[in-house]
């Protein structure tokens, strides 16, 4: 063991309570933690990706951490400081010449992150959505004149993964998994050309930023009822200034792979509604199997060195066992090809349960879903839980109608052009708002289907006033609001008949979801995830 370490397990080299210090390591830094503290010492290495070689530099990289993480855990990420004395006898934050600099956080029970947690709640995803949906509009945007973000910026660390990942599966000569990779090469290469405008794009309009760049669920904590998102990418500006919704992909497939697919599209939906970041959704596919190949790269790094030691312990050569990497290899393949748009209206008055179902269906079936109701107030700068009364004039006008419609309209051309089914929340009772869904999925050619849902007046009425009194919901519909609903309700005509899966008491999200698959998608049965 290096003896500044060593010497750093033992409680003297603390200026507080340190009874056992225990040390933690990765391949890239040491973490000791020493009673209510933890202290991260960056190795002295010079690898492909990072460069602390010398005290300097490390020095340089403790303070970007701080600088960093203390975005998200200003509570966490205290300072840096000086290890002084001599390697045998350390001591930690003390003066005189500089042996080491070290991170020093405040520690936090290392079984809180949610890659240990038994169950993830959508509570927990909810706000971890909300959290990042904030940080990604606080953060730095990649100056102009910047590398970051450029398309051949974005495809390099896509190829280079493939070349590194091959160089790690040297030992595997099975056929299926070089196929595999061979595959999903091919599509990122022939992806990243077809996007390369798109990314050009992305970076012109500022959605290229300094962000977290590690985002999984090894990094998030949960503590005292709130995300705690830490350990951000710090050695490598390029892996951080990245697009916003490469970010967020990271967490989406995280989650898929855990296979919670259903908090995916759960984080993806609530994440987009407070942005509304909908052209993002063009690239997430491809940056969703890089991060998936980066995992499989990192899995196949973990079962090399894991071989190695065995061999060494037991004089007898073993093979890696590269079944993890397989396994990220093949959620890699369904991101990228597992993908079929459709369009779903839901047609119903309001506190007919639209909404709640459509939650029910955007998580089980796998969907972007666009609310008019949140539509209409980000286009007044509100987010959804905002009251509407702070606008002068309201946001209930013909006009302000007019303008919602066509959002969406833009909104469901660009869900439907990603290769995702869109489902569109309103309440669709007059023609005049069906008819150019249904001439957009004509257009586009993909299957399209009505789903209406109706519900006792009392339920109406009850509906509508807990939602009021709770102030959780993005509607701000009212009583005389669905009086007027319900006295201009428009019939379906013969053709949008053929396209209407009517929902009448008693029905359940099992069965809606059972009749939507069958209807939407007849011929097939994909399993849609993200």
């Amino acid at each position: 063991m290096n003896p500044l370490i060593a010497g750093l397990l033992h409680p003297t080299a603390y200026p507080h309570s340190a009874a056992a210090p225990r040390l933690i390591e990765t391949h890239i830094s040491w973490v000791i933690l020493a009673g209510d503290y933890a202290y991260k010492i960056k190795k002295p290495l010079a690898l492909s990706f990072l460069d602390f070689n010398s005290l300097e530099k490390r020095h340089h990289f403790c303070t970007e951490e701080i600088r960093l993480n203390r975005r998200l855990a200003a509570n966490i990420y205290l300072d840096v400081v000086a290890i002084a004395g001599t390697p045998e006898n350390p001591l930690m934050d003390a003066s005189g010449p500089v042996l080491e600099w070290a991170v020093k956080m405040r520690a936090f029970p290392a079984d809180a992150t949610l890659d240990r947690e038994a169950e993830i709640t959508t509570d927990q995803i909810d706000a971890i959505a909300d959290q990042i949906a904030a940080f990604h509009a606080e953060i730095a945007i990649a100056p102009a004149e910047s590398l970051y973000g450029r398309p051949e910026s974005v495809r390099e660390p896509v190829l280079l993964n493939f070349a590194e990942l091959r160089a790690l599966l040297h030992l595997s000569n099975v056929d299926s998994i070089n196929r595999l990779i061979n595959r999903l090469q091919a599509w990122s290469e022939a992806e990243g050309e077809r996007l390369a405008t798109h990314f050009a794009g992305r970076k012109l309009n500022g959605f290229i930023r300094e962000c977290h760049g590690d985002l999984h669920l090894g990094n998030i904590a949960w503590v005292d009822q709130q995300p705690l998102i830490f350990d951000a990418l710090e050695f490598n500006p390029a892996l951080r200034h990245i697009d916003v919704i490469n970010e967020i992909s990271f967490l989406s497939m995280d989650l898929r792979h855990r296979g919670r697919s259903d908090l995916a599209w759960r984080l993806l939906n609530r994440y987009l509604d407070s942005t509304g970041d909908i052209a993002g959704l063009a690239a997430l596919p491809y940056y969703q199997v890089y991060r998936a190949i980066v995992r499989a790269k990192v899995a196949a790094i973990l079962a090399t060195a894991k071989a190695t030691s065995e061999t060494s312990a037991n004089a007898q050569a073993k093979l890696p066992d590269f079944s993890e990497t397989l396994t990220y290899l093949h959620l890699a393949d369904r991101l990228a090809h597992d993908r079929q748009p459709a369009l779903v209206l839901m047609h119903g008055v309001s506190g007919a349960g639209k909404t709640w179902l459509s939650q029910h269906l955007l998580e089980q079936i796998g969907s972007i879903r666009l609310r008019s109701d949140v539509t209409r107030k980000r286009l007044f700068g509100l987010k959804p839980l905002q009251d509407s009364a702070v606008i002068p004039g309201g946001i209930y006008t013909q006009d302000a109608s007019a303008r919602t419609l066509a959002a969406l309209l833009e909104d469901a051309r660009k869900v439907l052009a990603a290769g995702f089914l869109c489902i569109v929340d309103a309440t669709f009772i007059h023609r005049t708002w069906r008819a150019p869904f249904q001439a957009l999925a004509e257009e586009m050619g993909v299957n399209w289907q009505i789903v209406s849902v109706a519900a006792p007046s009392e339920v109406l009425q009850a509906r509508i006033a807990q939602r009021q009194q709770s102030g959780k919901d993005a509607s701000e519909a009212n009583h005389a609001v669905l009086a007027s609903q319900l006295a201009n309700l428009e019939a379906f005509s013969p053709e949008e008949s053929a396209h209407v899966l009517t929902l009448g008491e008693g029905w359940t999200p099992t069965d809606a979801i059972s009749r939507l698959r069958a209807s939407v998608y007849p011929h097939t049965n994909p399993a849609l995830s993200i």
